[in-house]
């Protein structure tokens, strides 16, 4: 069974052409929780997504996936 893949992080950082590391030294937080975020192994807080999106410009929206939105 695949795993579910709820947010689009991993998509913009690559899209952006930025990495894990960047966005964990832009939100102060572990590289470990970041990779666990794109990876969809765990989920951030809607105040971390909040920070995300602010972080990468992109809207909430951006980083849902589309199909549960």
């Amino acid at each position: 069974m695949m795993s579910k893949q709820l947010n689009r992080i991993k998509v913009i950082l690559a899209e952006k052409q930025l990495t894990n590391k960047w966005l964990a030294d832009e939100l102060h937080r572990d590289q470990t929780t970041v990779s666990r975020w794109v990876t969809n192994t765990c989920q951030p807080s809607f105040k971390t997504m909040i920070k995300i999106a602010n972080a990468l410009n992109v809207t909430l929206d951006d980083l849902a996936r589309r199909d549960i939105i």
